[in-house]
């Protein structure tokens, strides 16, 4: 038996006609005599690629249960990144396809969750802020006060960011990884 649509929310993984789909955006609305219905955006889990749905009732679905786990992330070998649970110290490899813009802040030996289905890793979560280091960081301009002005910066894992012009080469900075937008400088401990 499938799903109800009003079973169906953003950010749920489902089973859809034998394939792993992850409800990227969701909208229900009734129509009168017709019934309720649910539009969707759906994005295959295994190969990133987006197709919208429209489902009117209890169509072949059901949820997908993900298991998530602790993972550490190793390395990158090519095309490829390598992470290890941190409990059983087994380890994963997933593309870059699956990671999408996430890359943009891992660093080796970040601590990450790892969600599995039938013991394939198919989602990595990054924390909501990590800290990363600014490698390069133009001077800002004596007199360039005007607030509100941003320069960018290059980090640690390889992303630009705008950042505050008091911001300098070498300082740790929080960045939101689900924006990419800077949020704060890290006091250096003495």
């Amino acid at each position: 038996m499938g799903l109800s649509i009003s079973d169906l929310r953003s950010g749920m993984t489902i089973l859809y006609n034998g394939e792993l789909y992850e409800i990227i955006e969701y909208a229900h609305s009734m129509r009168g005599r017709g019934g309720a219905i649910a539009k969707t955006k759906l994005r295959h889990v295994l190969t990133g690629r987006i197709r919208e749905e429209t489902f009117r009732g209890a169509e072949n679905t059901e949820h997908a249960f993900l298991e998530g786990r602790p993972l550490q992330y190793l390395y990158k070998d090519g095309d490829q990144y390598i992470f290890m649970n941190t409990e059983d110290f087994e380890q994963s490899i997933v593309s870059a396809d699956l990671l999408e813009k996430k890359i943009d802040y891992m660093i080796e030996g970040m601590e990450v969750t790892g969600y599995f289905y039938q013991d394939l890793l198919v989602k990595v979560e990054l924390p909501n802020f990590v800290e990363l280091q600014v490698e390069y960081a133009e001077p800002a301009v004596k007199g360039n006060t005007i607030s509100n002005v941003d320069k960018s910066v290059k980090l640690e894992s390889g992303v630009t960011v705008n950042v505050p012009l008091f911001v300098q080469q070498g300082d740790r900075i929080k960045v939101d990884t689900r924006t990419g937008r800077y949020v704060e400088r890290v006091q250096r401990e003495e």
